[in-house]
């Protein structure tokens, strides 16, 4: 098989891609390296990726649309997944434009693109964000999700908004997987893992907010990875759906949760990083902050009946993996 792989410098795109490669896929990546945070630590990624004889980088924007293009038109990818965007909640609050441009600009772009030359299956990397102030839990794919809390939330259920229209007027069969919580070895500064282990290692506070009072559904990248690559195989066919089916009625299009279903306090979540470092945290107990959620839970029963599985990895065994990829690159230099 041949893949396409936007944000292949990203943290879930390097995992997608290295799994590809090493099962013996060709892989061709798109990424922008952007400054967002350490583009060191992107290139780092890319460098390992680059050992593999089958694959490709392309340095470009997907706000470039004539370079996406070209690179779409010579890749003739059976699968396309789109991983690139601008992340995280809280730099939307000050950074509303980049948002705009890379996730809404750049996926209309791909969609463009893609429309000349369709892929078998776009696989569309979405979040649990677009549940927003939902109070009903577990989400499900079902679930009305037009209440963002986040402009990240709303520009990513515009994506998904957009690609339906596509597969629609298009026949492009596409999956847009709403990702819940990812961490792991490779992940990013910005994210919680790797703050609070940066700063315990430091012997600084580290920032809780919502009083410790919230609750996430953690998914392990290499599960999410797996769920992923099973999922290609899994064609949204019209007229064809399984039992609890998000399938579209106009189009072959379907979103999926990717999650565990097994949501952990954040206080717990604390507790495993200080177990596995043996060092207390000093706790800098904030407010919420605008744009998260309390709580997120993934419904999980259309995932297991479309793969046969879910998300099993535990959270004591991911956090021990990723502060031992931590402290090889930062503490010993050895990854």
């Amino acid at each position: 098989m041949k893949a396409f792989i936007t944000g292949t410098a990203g943290f879930i795109g390097f995992h997608l891609a290295r799994r590809l490669l090493e099962q013996g896929h060709e892989v061709v990546g798109f990424d922008g390296f952007t400054n967002y945070y350490d583009p060191a630590l992107k290139r780092s990624r890319v460098e390992i990726l680059k050992q593999y004889p089958r694959f490709q980088q392309i340095e470009a924007m997907l706000e470039d649309a004539s370079a996406l293009d070209a690179a779409i038109r010579a890749a003739t990818a059976e699968t396309v997944y789109h991983l690139a965007a601008q992340a995280g909640v809280r730099y939307s609050l000050d950074h509303p434009q980049s948002y705009i441009k890379s996730n809404v600009v750049g996926t209309a772009n791909l969609l463009e693109a893609l429309r000349r030359t369709p892929p078998k299956h776009f696989i569309f990397a979405s979040t649990s964000s677009v549940y927003g102030g939902n109070t009903k839990m577990p989400f499900a794919e079902l679930d009305r999700a037009d209440s963002p809390a986040s402009l990240y939330a709303a520009t990513k259920k515009s994506c998904e908004a957009m690609i339906h229209s596509y597969s629609h007027l298009f026949s492009i069969p596409s999956t847009c997987v709403r990702f819940f919580t990812v961490y792991g070895p490779w992940g990013r500064p910005d994210m919680a893992l790797f703050k609070f282990t940066n700063a315990i290692l430091s012997g600084k506070p580290i920032d809780v907010y919502g009083h410790g009072q919230m609750r996430r559904d953690f998914t392990y990248v290499d599960d999410l990875v797996d769920a992923m690559l099973r999922l290609g195989e899994a064609l949204p066919v019209r007229g064809a759906p399984v039992s609890g089916d998000s399938l579209s009625a106009i189009a072959p299009f379907r979103t999926v949760n990717i999650a565990g279903g097994r949501p952990t306090e954040l206080m717990d979540f604390i507790k495993a990083i200080e177990t596995v470092i043996d060092q207390k945290a000093e706790l800098n107990l904030m407010e919420m902050q605008a744009g998260d959620v309390v709580a997120t839970e993934s419904d999980t029963t259309l995932l297991r009946n479309l793969i046969g599985s879910v998300p099993e990895t535990s959270l004591k065994t991911g956090v021990a993996c990723f502060i031992e990829w931590y402290r090889a690159r930062y503490l010993t230099g050895t990854a």
